[in-house]
């Protein structure tokens, strides 16, 4: 004994093709998916995550930092990004330690921790690369300083100074010296690896900015093939023969 089919609904009307109708927008889902796609794409660090000298993500930081390994709580005092005024390249004096008085560059900044790498100053020494069989080499390392532990240096007198932040008549923000209202400009900023890309001079196999941005190429309703046939002087004398499909 068959049972009986239910008839199939008629399908709905196709839409008509005599007016364009206006896009959708795109749905409130569809953009958080896009956000959860750049948030994705940040570098996200375990719970935990201790800080230091080593850019996250590389192998140094990475085997500094274990997974599953638990470790005391560091507290660091919050300063928003807008108030921090040490950058690389300043010129700074430490106030403490056995190198107080000393002035140098600051050749690295880790704001997670409120540290300022100085160059030369606040040096341990210590073996690298110390095998059973290789007694390893014996260099000196740059020991991070806090920003209390070092102050930014007046160009009108060459003296540490406390600094605020203001701004000029055209509207710049720029770092002040409170004591004596000199103006301590900001450096040159520097990429991670060290350029600096408003000093950088381009070399005989580099590429200018100006041909980088040219535009040599005419957009054309032809094929890639007939373009080059065409570039080369190539004329087509065959003709395909008619085809037909079963």
């Amino acid at each position: 004994m068959h049972r009986a089919t239910p008839p199939t609904p008629p399908l709905p009307p196709l839409p008509s093709t005599d007016r364009l109708e206006a896009p959708e927008r795109p749905s409130r889902r569809g953009a958080m998916r896009l956000s959860a796609l750049l948030c994705a794409g940040r570098l996200r660090l375990p719970a935990g995550y201790r800080h230091g000298t080593w850019r996250p993500g590389t192998a140094a930081a990475q085997l500094r930092n274990p997974p599953g390994l638990r470790r005391r709580k560091i507290f660091v005092e919050p300063i928003a990004r807008e108030d921090w005024k040490v950058f690389r390249g300043d010129t700074v004096q430490v106030l403490t330690g056995k190198d107080a008085g000393k002035q140098a560059m600051v050749t690295q900044v880790v704001r997670a921790r409120n540290w300022v790498v100085v160059e030369g100053l606040n040096t341990h020494y210590r073996y690298v690369n110390r095998t059973t069989k290789y007694a390893g080499t014996y260099i000196a390392s740059e020991a991070p300083l806090l920003l209390n532990q070092i102050s930014l240096v007046d160009p009108e007198d060459r003296k540490p100074t406390e600094v605020e932040w203001r701004y000029t008549e055209e509207g710049e923000r720029v770092r002040v010296s409170l004591r004596s209202g000199r103006i301590i400009p900001l450096p040159l900023r520097q990429r991670w690896d060290g350029i600096v890309p408003e000093q950088w001079i381009d070399g005989p196999k580099d590429t200018t900015v100006e041909d980088a941005l040219d535009k040599t190429y005419l957009p054309s309703l032809k094929t890639f093939e007939e373009e080059i046939m065409d570039a080369m002087g190539i004329v087509e004398t065959r003709r395909a023969k008619k085809s037909y499909w079963y």
